[in-house]
């Protein structure tokens, strides 16, 4: 149940209530795709760091190490030893992203495993079931992803097929949630909005995927190679279509500056790679912009990452220190500056809830922007 505590313009604070706790929303879901957040961060650095969900997917846990073996160990909450929320992603971007080991069909996706090279076949039912398997919190829906740029024809044509498999998705799951030995029986659906960068799509899909009454609601297909203008107006256009007392969901997306203007349009759910991905490479957020520690000028810069931040490298560690790890290819290195960003986004997202809730969000939002500008974030 999602519960709408505030509104500023667009912008929304709310509380979505599972059946693994209530998530405070905004939110930054932290990506840990095949259970465990790259970067040897535990469960337990998670609580430490203020996450409230974490995010794992259902393509590359069926490959490795398989959803009947998650299932026979309780559930990824067990397995993963995490006792909050868990988002699920359906495995429909792996559509999107493995287009050269795919062949889509009206029953699902036949797919060549990008591990080993065998056969593996997913549709809408398969989806529900690897996901029932997992036992996560949020199930997504199983669509298909098309390629923003893509023409038109080849838009309406499998939004429309995305549109069927979401109607077998939701039947799937309220069969799943019916039997005896599914470990949880109150997992939610969420479906995802598609249409590429055709206001027109995107809202009749809206529409239709609207009268489903699904538990929440994404926003798919952004950030996979269309312009940040392209991305905000789709966005701008999309989210009055979907219903305002559930969760809306910009998957993949994105940058501390693309969340701002995503949040001020009226998304409540992000999830992405890029804090982690950047940890590992060296690069890490800051309220003045992001910054590469590999560079010379931190050789002996005895400061933290950030004054000020109380993230476990800020803590205790230098920024030389911490540079040093990275050049010596030390793992502490990559971890450190991983725990660094992730802190950072969830504090971001606090921040964010604050501002709405005292109706100052537009400020906020410009503060934090023109705090970025030099730096890039």
């Amino acid at each position: 149940m999602y519960k709408l505590i505030k509104r500023d313009g667009a912008a929304k604070r709310g509380e979505f209530h599972t059946v693994h706790g209530v998530i405070q929303t905004p939110v930054f879901m932290n990506v840990g795709t095949a259970a465990a957040i790259k970067g040897a961060v535990s469960t337990e650095d998670l609580q430490k760091i203020k996450t409230q969900v974490e995010l794992s997917n259902t393509y590359h846990l069926h490959v490795r190490p398989g959803d009947k073996i998650v299932k026979k160990m309780g559930g990824l909450h067990k397995f993963m030893v995490w006792d909050k929320p868990i988002l699920t992603d359906s495995g429909g971007f792996q559509v999107f992203s493995l287009a050269g080991l795919r062949k889509i069909k009206e029953e699902g996706v036949y797919f060549n495993s990008h591990v080993d090279g065998r056969k593996i076949f997913m549709g809408p039912e398969e989806s529900m079931q690897i996901q029932s398997n997992l036992a996560s919190t949020i199930a997504m829906a199983f669509d298909e992803c098309p390629p923003a740029l893509a023409e038109r024809k080849y838009i309406v044509d499998s939004v429309n097929r995305t549109t069927r498999w979401l109607e077998r998705c939701k039947k799937e799951m309220a069969r799943l949630n019916s039997l005896e030995d599914t470990i949880n029986k109150n997992q939610m659906l969420f479906g995802i909005n598609q249409g590429g960068i055709n206001e027109d799509i995107r809202i009749e899909h809206a529409k239709r995927i609207t009268e489903m009454d699904l538990d929440g609601y994404a926003i798919g297909g952004l950030a996979v190679g269309e312009s940040h203008e392209d991305m905000y107006r789709i966005i701008e256009a999309t989210v009055p279509y979907l219903p305002v007392d559930k969760p809306t969901y910009l998957m993949g997306v994105g940058t501390p500056a693309n969340i701002l203007e995503a949040v001020d349009r009226g998304v409540d759910f992000f999830d992405c790679v890029y804090p982690s991905r950047n940890g590992r490479h060296g690069h890490v957020y800051t309220n003045k912009g992001k910054i590469n520690l590999f560079n010379a000028k931190y050789e002996t810069d005895s400061e933290p990452i950030e004054n000020g931040c109380g993230c476990p490298a800020c803590q205790k560690y230098s920024r030389a220190y911490i540079r040093h790890l990275l050049k010596a290819k030390e793992m502490l290195g990559m971890r450190l500056c991983v725990l660094h960003n992730l802190y950072f986004y969830n504090t971001m997202m606090e921040e964010i809830r604050e501002a709405i809730e005292q109706g100052r969000y537009k400020e906020y939002k410009n503060a934090k922007l023109a705090g970025f500008e030099n730096g890039g974030c």
